[in-house]
């Protein structure tokens, strides 16, 4: 049972919760009233606004949210859109709102986790959006070519069992292989949209985007301006697609850095992506390891 006293909203319960990997808390989001941020393992994870599925109180996810704004039209036919990483599926509960009719896979790792959303947040329902318990890498490689005009990856885990451990992208998304599966997927005109985490040393960013240019014609790469120049820790977006990220009707690219300048956290696209990546090859891990060789016959 929850630690929370009573609910507050007719959907949410605040409290403590046990999952599959620990714990997770629901609490009242201490700056907005009606607001709720969602902790796994202390780490806080989503904001989600019952009433507001148009409002990300998350600068990465206005971020990427852009992204999406300037390359489909609202009319566009139904999206079918995969999220690697689920939690509380607040993204999800955005597109569901901006694109009416939008198909949604949501992947999470943790079912207890997965489970907690689709209680308390007044999720969309299948077909709207179907959350898979797995592993991002593993439901990756095994969809189909050409089924998704979005993926949006945001995906991070403990680098090791300190206490005080960063939580990073696990490597086998970041690199070649992960890329070139989700080109694959895509359907053309598709896009790629990856929430990265780094900083002040921004090369394992600047690494994962060179495996994106290798893999797409097309990559653009966002942040705020004290992140891009490795005074802090934070979070960085790229997009990446077979053809230009932005639509002319919205004024083309000088649009999407318009509209990205407005956010109340200013963010800027990198101008020259290639000089970004410059001298850096992508990660070669594998998005799925490969199966262990079969034991020697003659062994003993």
């Amino acid at each position: 049972m929850p630690a929370g006293e009573g609910r507050i909203d007719p959907m949410i319960t605040p409290g403590t919760y046990a999952i599959s990997s620990g714990v997770a808390t629901i609490e009242p989001d201490p700056w907005t009233d009606g607001v709720f941020l969602l902790r796994v393992n202390g780490v806080e994870s989503s904001q989600l606004n019952p009433d507001r599925p148009d409002t990300l109180g998350f600068e990465y996810m206005r971020w990427a949210a852009a992204v999406l704004t300037h390359r489909f039209a609202p009319d566009t036919a139904p999206l079918r859109v995969l999220h690697l990483g689920g939690a509380g599926c607040t993204f999800a509960r955005w597109v569901a709102h901006a694109y009416p009719g939008a198909h949604q896979l949501a992947v999470e790792l943790d079912s207890g986790l997965a489970a907690l959303a689709r209680e308390q947040f007044d999720l969309p329902r299948a077909p709207q959006l179907k959350i898979r318990v797995g592993e991002a890498g593993q439901v990756l490689a095994g969809l189909r070519d050409a089924t998704r005009e979005v993926v949006f990856r945001d995906v991070f885990a403990p680098a090791s069992s300190a206490p005080d451990a960063p939580h990073v992208t696990p490597v086998h998304l970041t690199g070649l292989d992960a890329a070139a599966h989700a080109a694959r997927v895509l359907t053309p005109g598709g896009a790629y949209v990856l929430n990265i985490g780094g900083g002040p040393d921004l090369t394992s960013v600047r690494r994962e985007v060179a495996a994106l240019t290798a893999a797409f014609a097309h990559v653009e790469v966002m942040a705020d301006p004290a992140m891009l120049k490795g005074r802090r820790r934070g979070n960085v977006i790229a997009a990446a697609s077979d053809r230009p990220l932005t639509r002319d009707d919205l004024g083309g690219r000088a649009g999407l850095a318009r509209a990205l300048r407005s956010d109340a956290l200013p963010a800027q696209l990198v101008d020259d992506v290639a000089a970004f990546t410059r001298g850096l090859a992508p990660d070669t891990t594998p998005l799925v390891p490969p199966p262990p060789a079969a034991p020697d016959a003659d062994a003993a």
